[in-house]
Order: C-alpha cells, then sequence, then structure tokens
C-alpha cells in the first residue's frame, strides 16, 4: 500500500477504514481479474485515489461534515454516473454526477459496486458504447 495513503486512511474512524479497504480490495482484485495492470494508488485532493491505463480515476473518502456516509467519486466529464443512475437508480444514491454515496449503516452492494467500478476500471474501452456496454 502507498505510505500516503495508508498514513490518510489511518485518519478516519475504524469502521470507516475497514469500509474504505473494502473498496480498495475490490478494485485491486478487479483490476487483476480483467487483467487491467498495475494500479496506481496514489492521493489526490487528499483522498485515495486509484487508476489503471483503461479506466478513468476513482476516488474515495469519508468527511466529518456527512459522518454516516463514504463516497466513491468518479471523473465528472465522464458518463459514469449517468450510466450508474440509469442502471442502478433503485439501489444507489449518487451525489450529482461525480459520486456515488454509501450509507455506513449498510452492507456494500458488491455486485453493483463491482459492475460500477469495472465500467470506471474499463472506461477507456467502453465510453463509446451505450450504456457503457452494460
Amino acid at each position: 500500500m502507498n505510505n500516503e495513503v495508508q498514513q490518510r486512511l489511518r485518519t478516519y474512524p475504524l469502521h470507516v477504514q475497514q469500509r474504505l479497504e473494502e473498496l480498495r480490495s475490490l478494485i485491486f482484485s478487479l483490476a487483476t481479474e480483467l487483467n487491467l495492470g498495475d494500479v496506481d494508488e496514489c492521493l489526490k485532493w487528499g483522498e485515495p485515489s486509484y487508476s489503471v491505463k483503461s479506466g478513468t480515476p476513482i476516488r474515495m473518502d469519508w468527511k466529518p461534515k456527512n459522518p454516516q456516509y463514504y463516497a466513491l467519486y468518479f471523473n465528472c466529464r465522464t458518463k459514469l454516473v449517468d450510466t450508474f443512475r440509469e442502471l442502478y437508480c433503485d439501489t444507489l444514491e449518487f451525489q450529482a454526477n461525480r459520486a456515488i454515496i454509501l450509507p455506513l449503516n449498510k452492507p456494500l452492494p458488491h455486485h453493483v459496486i463491482r459492475q460500477c467500478l469495472t465500467l470506471a476500471l474499463t472506461y477507456q474501452r467502453c465510453k463509446h458504447l451505450p450504456l457503457l456496454g452494460a
């Protein structure tokens, strides 16, 4: 794990750390499973960020001003969040065209988040397809 990211994760409450580490593990697992190459892990705007060559960056964070939620952030210039909203409006909460908002008091919807992360990690390959090929 990148030292800066590790230090940043340690600043979150323990229950938040666990949720963010769950997302991190899922990103690395998908990148391996899909043969996407190395995952670049760093801090962007003080938030853990993950990217591969075939995708668009994925950031994650928790904010004390909204303590019951954590979030996955995506480039607002992509079609990702609009596509996620079209596909999963009954399962996920969104913030404008930039984030999936996840409640800490509910289990992670693994299947849905897995699909969203896959689309972000392969965005350069599928951005021209209707609903990103989902």
